[in-house]
């Protein structure tokens, strides 16, 4: 065994980090690195980050590489993301430092094999019927008319993705007014009306 893998085999990594605005768990690049150092024994992380301009727009390009300081073996991941052009309440390195910091934390989850989705055990399976699947709808629905920002409205998806089918019209008519939300949100004088 490799000692990539033994890193994989022995990471603990829980979701310490709560969104009240969502209303989930989630792990921080922080998190992760707390919980990988004591197991780096005779092994180097490095995260580094490039920015790359595509189609006028500003990504940051995080690589996480690990190396076996006996064996010299040597693995990496890379993951992007790209920054907001405005964040209410961020300057500019602040927008930069957000974004390096979610696309480490997907290079880094690319590494050590962490997935950042629900498992099936995870799942609120009690909305078997119409009524409450409605009451979920709605609140969801609530939900993306009162997000304020872009990540928001992505960190909603990867809820209410767990919880519909997504051939489902509920799902579709989610996405539909997700996407109508972000238009409004990065178009402020342009009059969006959410749709259902």
């Amino acid at each position: 065994m490799n000692k990539l893998q033994e890193i994989q085999q022995k990471l603990k990594c829980p979701k310490g980090q709560f969104n009240s605005f969502g209303g989930f768990k989630y792990r921080s690049c922080e998190d992760i690195l707390e919980s990988v150092k004591p197991l780096l024994d005779k092994a180097e992380l490095i995260l580094s980050d490039d920015i790359l301009e595509v189609g006028g727009r500003v990504y940051i390009k995080a690589k996480a590489s690990l190396t076996d300081k006996e064996t010299k073996e040597h693995w990496e991941t890379t993951a992007f993301a790209r920054e907001d052009e405005i964040k209410r309440g961020m300057d500019g390195s602040q927008i930069t430092g957000s974004a390096s910091s979610y696309a480490r934390k997907y290079a880094l989850n690319g590494l050590f094999l962490i997935d950042d989705v629900k498992d099936a055990d995870a799942r609120d399976n009690n909305i078997d019927t119409p009524e409450a699947k409605q009451d979920l709808f709605n609140e969801w629905m609530e939900k993306i008319n009162k997000a304020t920002t872009v990540n928001q409205l992505n960190a909603m998806w990867y809820q209410y993705k767990e919880q519909f089918d997504k051939e489902s019209e509920e799902y579709k008519q989610l996405n539909r007014a997700s996407s109508d939300k972000k238009l409004a949100l990065n178009n402020p004088d342009l009059k969006v009306e959410v749709r259902r």
